[in-house]
């Protein structure tokens, strides 16, 4: 089989390695399958499409809609490396999910208008699918509401007119998107279980996401409601275009 590649951003070796562990388990793959690239430390690779099936990106600290002088020099980078890529990627339709950050790369490159109107924190929400999303195969036998993990500055205000709209949740209209057949955005983080999002949560305190004092409430609220049904895609993913 070729292996899949995911494209990861976050400096933090304890959130990155868990983020690798997550999507190695909830695909199914193994490392051999899975190549780990983490675009803070190093450029992005030259990606051999004909070479690969398929491409995973994580999630991350970067915001698209920051303003220009206050991106570092790394984000302006990798954003720069992710528009070239993702302009080969649309146009041969090849496999693409991009998870949180995802929408920030592939919203930005489609032109979608990105700022904080529908930001939600750290929490779990109902994610509820789209006729388009309950008929879309790497969404096959999931219910029409399930509840997900979120935790974003930023989010997609409106839906570009190249995209179609696979879920939405009550204070974030567009949840996830696909473009063409095979190149998906999710907004929620379908890796993550309750585990990984508390080493995430401890991880980041200090990023803005939520306030000191709100530290406990925070994993309280991530632990209230069971999260089952998003990590399904990742396997159903690979099992669809794995070649």
């Amino acid at each position: 089989m070729k292996p899949f590649v995911l494209l990861a951003t976050r400096a933090e070796d304890q959130p990155a390695d868990e983020e690798y562990a997550l999507f190695l388990r909830h695909s199914g793959l193994d490392e051999r399958d899975l190549v780990r690239v983490r675009l803070e430390a190093e450029p992005m690779p030259d990606l051999d499409l004909d070479g690969l099936s398929g491409i995973f990106v994580g999630g991350g600290p970067f915001n698209a809609s920051d303003p220009a002088e206050r991106k570092s020099p790394v984000q302006r980078r990798v954003e720069s490396e992710f528009d070239a890529l993702l302009d080969e990627v649309v146009a041969r339709d090849f496999p693409f999910l991009g998870a949180c950050y995802g929408v920030g790369t592939l919203g930005v490159h489609q032109g979608a208008p990105i700022d904080r109107t529908y930001a939600e924190p750290i929490s779990v929400v109902p994610v509820t699918l789209t006729d388009a999303g309950a008929s879309d195969p790497i969404l096959a036998g999931m219910p029409p509401t399930f509840n997900a993990f979120v935790g974003h500055k930023e989010a997609i205000r409106s839906l570009p007119a190249s995209a179609t709209l696979l879920g939405s949740s009550p204070t974030c209209p567009v949840q996830m998107f696909r473009v063409g057949s095979n190149v998906y955005a999710t907004q929620f983080h379908p890796e993550l279980d309750v585990e990984a999002i508390t080493v995430r949560i401890h991880a980041y305190a200090n990023h803005g996401y939520f306030a000191a004092d709100e530290l406990e409430p925070t994993l309280a609220a991530v632990r209230r409601a069971e999260v089952s049904h998003p990590s399904r895609m990742l396997r159903a993913f690979v099992e669809r275009h794995a070649r």
